[in-house]
């Protein structure tokens, strides 16, 4: 019994550590695309790119089975490739265009909200603590004070809004699907599955773009980087982790780690865009830390 609630321990801790590392490259990735649209990548070509490459290389390591056990667990799957894929990254990318950054990042990080609210109406059983309410909530109010970071002044643009949170509802709809698959397959075959479907939902988007870029773009340093980066770290190592932290963590405690992605953003555009973290920043990121710590504590007591 001892050595069964060490190994449940040890793996709890894994999974957040797992879930910190998917959030610090979701977080550093939104910097990454924004180099690549101003270096001329539409944001449909973007996301094919890294998906395809995560695609590659996961595909070399689990290959064995093609198929899942039934047409509705396929079906699940390309859930998943449209819900954390074409639709979560076209829209959150071409909202970029449409909007501000600071609208973009705020609506988007609403998502582990909908989670709870989501699981909260499907599963009983995933009722959310008093704890797990009240630390969502600081941690949102810090993620709106590192959004808004050195003004409080935010413009609106309906489409690029509506986009944003179309992105946000999507991530959410993954969760609760990845909850199911979760039960029933491994993290590697989900993964594989989620980028393939990911992939193959995409290319209708491609009939709406007026024109590709020249494939010669792909030598620049800057670009093949970012990509390099986005397919294999922010993609394909991150969706492996995000997929065990929820079967380890749950929906619910594992997307409030996503609160971390506007620090993680603010940190990464100091470094490498050279901007500069105000008073308010600073603060939402210790509310955004507080908030999380909260939850966990009050939870923690209440069981």
């Amino acid at each position: 019994m001892a050595i069964l609630k060490t190994n449940k321990k040890a793996g709890s801790i894994l999974a957040h550590v797992g879930a910190l590392i998917t959030v610090t490259a979701w977080g550093v990735s939104f910097v990454s695309t924004k180099v690549l649209l101003d270096n001329g990548l539409s944001p449909t070509e973007i996301y094919i790119y890294r998906f395809v490459l995560a695609y590659i290389m996961i595909l070399i390591a689990c290959h064995e089975r093609l198929w899942s056990n039934s047409f509705r667990d396929e079906f699940l799957f390309m859930v998943c490739g449209l819900c954390a894929g074409s639709i979560y990254f076209i829209a959150e990318n071409t909202a970029l265009e449409y909007t501000f950054v600071t609208n973009v990042s705020l609506l988007v990080t609403t998502s582990p909200l909908i989670t709870t609210f989501l699981m909260w109406s499907i599963y009983k059983n995933e009722k959310p603590g008093r704890g797990t309410v009240l630390g969502s909530i600081v941690a949102f109010i810090g993620v709106a004070c590192v959004i808004f970071n050195s003004s409080f002044v935010v413009k609106m643009n309906p489409l690029g809004d509506i986009l944003s949170l179309l992105a946000a509802i999507s991530w959410s709809i993954y969760s609760l699907v990845l909850k199911k698959l979760n039960a029933i397959y491994g993290v590697m075959f989900i993964s594989r599955k989620t980028f393939f479907y990911g992939v193959l939902t995409a290319l209708p988007f491609m009939l709406f773009q007026p024109e590709v870029s020249h494939p010669s773009i792909l030598l620049k340093s800057e670009v093949w980087s970012n990509l390099l980066f986005l397919g294999a770290f922010a993609s394909m190592l991150a969706y492996i982790l995000w997929a065990q932290s929820v079967k380890q963590l749950g929906a619910i405690k594992a997307s409030n780690y996503m609160y971390l992605s506007p620090v993680v953003t603010l940190i990464a555009s100091v470094l490498f865009l050279g901007e500069q973290i105000s008073v308010i920043g600073g603060a939402g990121c210790a509310l955004i830390l507080g908030g999380m710590w909260l939850g966990e504590n009050m939870n923690r007591r209440r069981r």
